[in-house]
């Protein structure tokens, strides 16, 4: 059986992590050399771009993570399955 606040806590719950993970975990930072690379690798404009693509996918996979740790939490000890 589904418990009926599920939908909003999960929801709930990825928003504060996401929160949490802007203000608590740094994203990536990559040297001026290795950056520069990257650029040049990715065929990409400047620094700002590769930055940008680098906070999206970061973010992308912290809430990833987030999503699954939160889903197990909640059916592994606030279910209501007996």
């Amino acid at each position: 059986m589904k418990h009926p606040l599920e939908s909003l806590l999960t929801a709930g719950g990825i928003l504060l992590m996401a929160l949490l993970s802007c203000l608590l975990l740094p994203a990536p930072s990559f040297g001026l050399a290795l950056a520069q690379k990257l650029v040049a690798l990715f065929h990409l404009m400047d620094l700002n771009q590769l930055y940008t693509l680098v906070f999206c996918l970061w973010f992308i996979l912290l809430g990833a993570i987030e999503f699954f740790v939160l889903r197990f939490i909640w059916r592994r000890w606030f279910s209501l399955a007996a």
